[in-house]
């Protein structure tokens, strides 16, 4: 499996992996200002389903955030559960 990507166009952004058959997991965000990431969408295909993927972009987008001095409001229901998961740990990055 590739290395988790990332990109960002004005206030969008997505981490994403692609697969060798093409097929694309992806994060999508909306960077409300420098300071504030809002997750909006996690898709992960079939060719992903069960290794974790969508765990991984999530998480990748914390520690970018975190590094940055950022807050993540997760919208999109999957980030929202694993901010739950991950309570503890994420607090710092979570816009209360």
């Amino acid at each position: 499996m590739s290395e988790i990507q990332h990109e960002e166009t004005g206030s969008k952004g997505r981490y994403f992996l692609r697969g060798p058959d093409g097929a694309e997991a992806e994060m999508t965000y909306s960077r409300t200002s420098p300071q504030l990431i809002i997750i909006d969408h996690t898709g992960v295909p079939d060719a992903f389903r069960g290794q974790g993927v969508g765990a991984k972009l999530v998480t990748k987008a914390v520690e970018d955030a975190r590094a940055a001095g950022a807050k993540i409001i997760p919208l999109c229901p999957f980030a929202a559960a694993q901010f739950k998961r991950h309570a503890e740990e994420w607090a710092d990055v979570l816009k209360k």
